[in-house]
């Protein structure tokens, strides 16, 4: 693969960063770049900007909305948002849903659900893990028998969701259901699609370590959901739930943001100083810098080659494992390193700093105030979407048959 951008490509770097530039609201570009807290409001915010421009779903195919790019054109605009500090999107809908029901999903669902994924109309989350079904989601226990009466045909869903993220703010959930007992553990799961305004929904907040509302328990008492919100066939929803994953393991690896947290820690580690020197100057804290961003050089190649794949047709196999591994190491030694280059600024943790408006009573480098809350958050990033363990057992049964 030629790594050096074409003439097109340079251009197509301008625009986006003329684009980013002109559109990108400053207040949200300031709180991604200090680690403040994004509340509703801002993501929907960038969501609706990218989404007016065209530029939102830029991996869907032209004829439900996107915007027709080739992978290098979705490197460059990942990349280019990252360095200029914009908000990520909301992946679950965009970036995982919506190629489910690109392949799996029937004519009216495609007409349905993709154009209000697009527009906000509706917020989504995902319904995959359970207490005892993490990464062995076919452990599954939420059940759905189908059942028929006068209201027509629909499924009576029971069962519990677990680390649903932003599932505070969702309106819908595409679940992982058991519709057959009896069958193999695999085969008897299906995809369906909950309004969570429905009867006997509740959601229920975790706090993480880091004191954030950012998971929630989900939990379904006799919840029925129209037979036509199954997406597929009854029982293949393995099949649809490996295809989706392979997408948000791609997505978890966060090659954009590695690369803007890169840059960040670097200007740390230039301006704090140690030992009567800046901290970059200090062998053993370079050696680590060097490492990390030689690292991260490979991931990009990696990257372009699993979204090379997506963009020809294919999807990607053991590359989005190999890059949900690598990736996510990766941006956990950056925040590791961008802690300890803050020093004694890093330790204390005050809830409000995370705001904007009190930038006044931050301390220390740009970021300071988060960087310990950034740091605990982000340990969770070799769990979900597969533990990194799993992933290499993949690896090892893909590539070398074991």
């Amino acid at each position: 693969m030629d790594l050096q951008f074409t003439p097109q490509e340079e251009a197509f770097r301008d625009e986006v960063q003329a684009f980013l530039k002109e559109h990108l609201p400053a207040e949200l570009s300031h709180k991604v770049r200090a680690g403040l807290r994004l509340d509703k409001a801002d993501m929907e915010r960038w969501h609706a900007i990218l989404n007016a421009r065209g530029w939102l779903a830029n991996h869907w195919p032209e004829q439900y909305g996107g915007p027709g790019w080739n992978a290098v054109q979705k490197f460059i605009f990942e990349n280019e948002c990252a360095l200029a500090g914009a908000p990520r999107i909301v992946p679950f809908g965009v970036n995982m849903l919506g190629p489910v029901l690109i392949k799996y999903g029937s004519e009216a669902q495609k007409q349905y659900w993709l154009p209000r994924i697009l527009n906000g109309e509706d917020w989504w989350c995902q319904g995959y893990s359970e207490p005892g079904a993490g990464s062995d989601l076919a452990s599954v226990k939420t059940t759905a028998v189908l059942k028929r009466d006068e209201g027509g045909d629909h499924y009576v869903v029971n069962g519990q969701k677990t680390w649903t993220t932003l599932g505070q703010h969702a309106n819908m959930i595409f679940c992982l259901v058991r519709t057959d007992r009896e069958a193999k553990a695999q085969s008897g799961i299906s995809f369906l699609l909950v309004d969570m305004r429905s009867p006997g929904v509740e959601v229920r907040p975790i706090i993480t370590l880091d004191g954030e509302h950012e998971v929630n328990e989900v939990f379904f008492t006799d919840v029925r959901v129209p037979a036509g919100n199954l997406v597929g066939e009854e029982n293949k929803g393995w099949t649809y739930a490996k295809y989706l994953l392979t997408y948000e393991r791609t997505n978890i690896a966060g090659v954009g943001f590695s690369v803007a947290a890169l840059e960040k820690l670097k200007r740390v580690a230039a301006t704090v100083q140690c030992n009567g020197r800046p901290l970059a100057q200090d062998p053993l804290f370079a050696a680590r810098l060097a490492r990390v961003e030689i690292d991260l050089e490979n991931m990009k190649t990696t990257n372009l080659r699993v979204i090379a794949a997506v963009a020809g047709g294919g999807v990607p196999g053991a590359e989005s494992s190999m890059l949900k591994i690598r990736g996510t190491e990766i941006r956990q030694e950056i925040l590791s390193l961008t802690r300890r280059a803050m020093g004694p600024y890093a330790l204390p943790f005050e809830e409000e700093a995370l705001h904007a408006g009190h930038e006044d009573r931050v301390v220390g480098p740009e970021g300071a105030a988060a960087a310990a809350a950034n740091y605990f958050n982000y340990r969770k990033l070799s769990i979900f979407g597969g533990s990194n363990e799993i992933q290499k057992n993949i690896i090892s049964k893909m590539i070398l048959g074991l």
